[in-house]
């Protein structure tokens, strides 16, 4: 290519590139487009004057992410960002911030994502250098273009982010009988936060949450927030919540201790206590089961406190846990002046215990046959076919639970199929 068809073209290009510099008036936001840096911005590129352009549009991103820091929340901003001073208006931006803190505030509060804040740092360094430093070389038109169409993506045509709550303020309302106990309402406060917000939301609803002088309506409405709040947690910050329950127990409160479980079975999250605290918690109730077969009062309640673990007990509970389940469900045959019934167990602790079965594992389900094998007491009690039958509902949910090689598949075969039952029989002996 001639030289003269060198100059041809680049003067083709800056012709035909005008329109592309007047349809970035209409690239960015409405309420942008009488920014006078942006103006200024579409009067010096038809002319050439592309170092001034770069740092006007650049000092117009600048702008607004200050504006939409302040709309979403200041106070925010100066915890995350720890300046040494309080942030209180537009004038402190000019003076005590720097590109790289606004940028990197506005990525840690949520007025931007990750992609746009590596992005806008390259888009800074363009401004450093074709703006702020006079010998470095002419920038391109397509730099221009190319810096402008970043700033437009991920600012300039970006609306502006919701308003945070301030976490102070939230507290104080949700201890209030006025709470709005709306999950619309909730989901829009809490659903938005940046992930370190979140967590020291949740934190601060459960050290509220066992304080010994909240009240009823604090908890109650924590008991509202908590598990919506709860859905939008990552797994890291449920754990560190959850393992706050071995804390409580080393204060040695038992009242604090028990508002400390409430709160971990309001958010579902038990799975994520230690070994501690749900031996803690289980432990006790498993040794009350067991002793209190035929007390129907005491194996309702029992159960009902157990339900919530099923899932999760310890290792070393977990036989006489078994066992304890298995002879209350299948409970004792009796006589009543009353009734004519003969067949008596705990009714609401047999409602759950088929439930808590669902939750066996290889190890629970040996506990069962093992239960079956060496108890005195089954083996009397499914003499009686009512019995028998309340012992087969339970291994039907059991074989439904054992991998392949399960040890003792055939026992509990045996002991689902009627037709097998002598051969069940049997195998008790």
């Amino acid at each position: 290519m001639s030289p003269e068809d060198n100059n041809s073209l680049i003067s083709v290009t800056k012709s035909e590139i005008d329109p592309f510099f007047q349809r970035v008036l209409y690239s960015v936001r409405e309420d942008m487009r009488d920014n006078p840096y942006i103006l200024e911005a579409i009067r010096v590129l038809p002319v050439g004057g592309y170092r001034s352009a770069i740092g006007s549009f650049w000092n117009a991103v600048v702008d607004d992410l200050r504006n939409k820091i302040i709309f979403r929340s200041l106070s925010l901003f100066n915890k995350t960002m720890n300046l040494g001073r309080e942030i209180k208006t537009y004038e402190d931006f000019q003076n005590y911030v720097n590109d790289d803190n606004l940028i990197d505030g506005a990525y840690k509060i949520g007025v931007i994502g990750w992609e746009a804040s590596k992005v806008l740092k390259h888009a800074k360094e363009n401004r450093h250098i074709f703006d702020g430093h006079p010998r470095s070389s002419e920038p391109s038109v397509i730099k221009v273009l190319a810096m402008m169409d970043d700033c437009i993506r991920y600012v300039l045509n970006a609306e502006y982010p919701s308003q945070i709550i301030d976490i102070d303020d939230y507290m104080t309302m949700i201890g209030d009988n006025n709470f709005d106990r709306n999950p619309v309402a909730v989901e829009n406060a809490i659903g938005d936060l940046p992930e370190f917000y979140k967590n020291e939301l949740a934190n601060r609803l459960f050290s509220s949450y066992v304080h010994p002088q909240a009240s009823t309506v604090l908890r109650s409405n924590i008991e509202f927030v908590a598990p919506i709040l709860w859905n939008v947690l990552p797994k890291d910050i449920k754990i560190q919540i959850s393992r706050r329950v071995d804390q409580e127990l080393t204060k040695g409160n038992a009242i604090g201790t028990e508002q400390a479980f409430s709160f971990i079975r309001v958010v579902g999250s038990t799975q994520y206590l230690s070994t501690t605290a749900r031996k803690y918690k289980v432990a006790p109730a498993i040794e009350e089961l067991a002793k209190s077969l035929d007390d129907f009062q005491k194996e309702n309640e029992t159960v009902r406190e157990l339900a919530p673990y099923a899932a999760f007990i310890p290792q070393d509970l977990i036989p006489t846990y078994v066992s304890a389940l298995t002879h209350t469900y299948v409970g004792r045959v009796g006589y009543s002046a009353q009734y004519s019934r003969t067949d008596f167990y705990a009714d609401r602790a047999a409602l759950a215990i088929p439930q808590m079965f669902e939750a066996f594992d290889d190890h629970a389900a040996q506990a069962f046959v093992d239960t079956i094998k060496n108890s005195n007491i089954i083996k009397s009690r499914i003499q009686t076919p009512a019995k028998l039958r309340r012992l087969r509902a339970l291994a039907n949910i059991v074989l439904s639970r054992v991998s392949g090689n399960f040890a003792d598949k055939e026992f509990l075969q045996a002991l689902v199929d009627e037709n097998q039952e002598e051969k069940f029989f049997t195998l008790i002996k």
